[in-house]
């Protein structure tokens, strides 16, 4: 039997990024799979983003536009990719070798699976520290020995969610969805996964770490966090796509997550009067109970805060969060060629 060819291409888009984007691209040119195209979307730098892109010659396709966000200039590499597959790659960050190895793997043994993701870690190097994602013994239940979710949003709900560094998706499949909407200055990301999960909700799952996510890069691509107008705004769009898509009780969990997390952000912030605000806009989400401890807890908004973060310190001190972590030197020795 004649195995299908899998051709992927990496999409980069990469906006004022000229001190990263070497890296980026370094971690796509040593996969032990590697991508059958390069493309760097340069997103109207104004740096020496493109001077270093260039000196890849034709080993990467560069394409230039003007400013126009993270999802104008993903959408710009889709549209401008000659493989079947799409996997993406933010300019600060990196892939480790096996990315791509991995991910296919996987599109073979299921041929009929169209999207497919991967654990990360994600670095804070100037304090000297890594951590991978999500926690080994966190996902062998999950996933219950296969190699992938039979639904993405029963593995959101669960917190996992892959990321944009992780995501090889079917080009075909990006193009029937319209890609990335250009409208959404924020979580364009999840909202792209959401549409794709409504009509394809199996997606794979690499337990290994695929990537590594920088977090303190400064000012790129990545999204900020949400304010209460535009969780609202968000979360109603996808109550109505989830309806019309027949897959509103699937939905409804993550939802609810997103909003107890963005809540508990809230607390820290004394952000009393939007936490009250979406309660009662969202208030079919929330048990009766959970309500009326918000309620009381936004009584003395201060006090709340004050606790909070105290159950944070005491939570990052006694390493009570479920990711592994690994010093700089351990990330050194086990991911440095």
């Amino acid at each position: 039997m004649t195995e299908t060819k899998i051709t992927i291409t990496a999409v980069i888009p990469a906006y004022n990024v000229g001190q990263y984007i070497a890296r980026a691209i370094e971690s796509v040119l040593a996969q032990t799979h590697p991508a059958n195209e390069i493309i760097v979307v340069d997103d109207g730098s104004s740096d020496n983003t493109v001077e270093v892109v260039r000196c890849y010659g034709d080993k990467v396709r560069l394409v230039q536009q003007a400013n126009g966000g993270a999802s104008a200039a993903r959408n710009t590499g889709i549209n401008a990719a000659a493989s079947d597959w799409i996997a993406f790659l933010d300019a600060d960050d990196e892939w480790l070798p096996n990315m791509l190895q991995l991910q296919t793997d996987i599109l073979r043994q299921y041929p009929d699976m169209v999207w497919t993701t991967g654990n990360y870690k994600r670095c804070f190097c100037r304090r000297g520290y890594m951590l991978i994602q999500e926690d080994e013994k966190h996902l062998q239940p999950l996933l219950d020995n296969k190699p992938y979710f039979p639904d993405y949003f029963d593995a959101f709900v669960h917190k996992v969610r892959g990321c944009t560094n992780c995501m090889v998706i079917r080009k075909d499949v990006l193009l029937e969805l319209g890609c990335f909407c250009t409208l959404l200055p924020k979580a364009n990301d999840i909202d792209m996964w959401f549409r794709i999960a409504y009509r394809y909700p199996q997606i794979g799952f690499v337990a290994e770490p695929l990537s590594i996510y920088h977090m303190e890069t400064g000012d790129s691509l990545a999204s900020h966090h949400m304010d209460c107008d535009y969780l609202k705004q968000f979360l109603q769009r996808h109550f109505d796509l989830a309806e019309d898509a027949g897959r509103l009780e699937q939905f409804a969990p993550c939802a609810r997550q997103m909003l107890q997390a963005w809540i508990r952000s809230g607390l820290f912030d004394d952000r009393v009067h939007d936490i009250r605000k979406m309660i009662q806009s969202f208030s079919f989400l929330l048990s009766a109970n959970y309500k009326c401890t918000l309620w009381l807890m936004t009584i003395l908004p201060g006090l709340t805060k004050g606790i909070f973060k105290t159950l944070s310190r005491i939570s990052r001190t006694l390493k009570l969060r479920r990711q592994t972590w690994h010093t700089k030197a351990e990330y050194k020795r086990k991911d440095t060629p």
